[in-house]
């Protein structure tokens, strides 16, 4: 069974920064972590789950329109983790922030990705 915790959230000011991480473990039909690409996604009260950012399992990395800039992902096969780098934080990036590993099909969708990890929450105050 596939597992993934994410942490590192928690309350930041406006323009400051924050590290999240997701570790992953567990196999499925004999491949490991690094043969799969992983996803982050948020969510805020009353809205739906955005796409935030991917990166495939050679490194290749895609961004939400609202994140590009400013946000990086990143991931370290050797230790099974992803990790997304945000910087100037804004309030509006307020979520819980998830991260998942991908099946199939375009990274911009949640039903893209099989396994998601129970969330992180990430404050940011104006």
């Amino acid at each position: 069974q596939v597992q993934l915790v994410e942490s590192g959230g928690g309350l930041v000011q406006a323009g400051g920064s924050l590290r999240l991480s997701c570790a992953a473990s567990g196999r499925t039909s004999g491949r490991t972590f690094n043969s799969f690409a992983m996803g982050w996604f948020r969510q805020a009260p009353g809205k739906e789950r955005e796409f935030v950012a991917a990166v495939t399992w050679s490194g290749g990395v895609t961004y939400g329109d609202s994140v590009k800039g400013r946000f990086t992902i990143s991931r370290d096969n050797a230790k099974n983790t992803v990790y997304l780098q945000m910087n100037s934080l804004k309030p509006e990036d307020t979520a819980v922030y998830y991260c998942a590993r991908h099946r199939s099909g375009s990274f911009r969708y949640t039903s893209s990705f099989e396994y998601w990890g129970q969330g992180t929450q990430v404050t940011v105050s104006s």
